[in-house]
């Protein structure tokens, strides 16, 4: 991976989508892509930043496994924020399986990609 992606930057609270009409929104009209082991639900939203939630399926192993999942999956998109489109609302769904922070960057990587939602890379 290039080394001028990891510039990390901060994850602020409005950057969290937190209501669960916002979420059912997103899984129902927005648009989808996927890689083995994770989807990623987007939509254009009506402000200049970003929004993005980490939802895991139902049965995603014990706390300590979804609370790691989910740090993983907040650290990548730190990574990644500054390289995004912007306007955006995001859902990055991971199944249960190779967890690492190095096969999340790449699944959300290549999620984006596909999406269209990178800027400069």
């Amino acid at each position: 991976m290039d080394t001028d992606l990891f510039k990390t930057g901060f994850f602020r609270s409005e950057e969290h989508i937190k209501k669960p009409a916002d979420i059912q929104k997103l899984f129902k009209t927005g648009k989808k892509v996927s890689v083995k082991g994770a989807k990623l639900f987007f939509m254009l939203n009506d402000k200049n930043i970003n929004r993005i939630g980490f939802p895991l399926p139902r049965g995603y192993g014990n706390a300590v496994e979804r609370n790691q999942s989910k740090r993983y999956s907040r650290e990548t998109y730190r990574f990644f924020k500054a390289h995004l489109n912007t306007g955006y609302d995001m859902l990055f769904l991971v199944y249960p399986g190779n967890d690492s922070f190095l096969s999340r960057c790449e699944q959300f990587k290549t999620l984006c990609i596909k999406a269209g939602l990178l800027k400069d890379l």
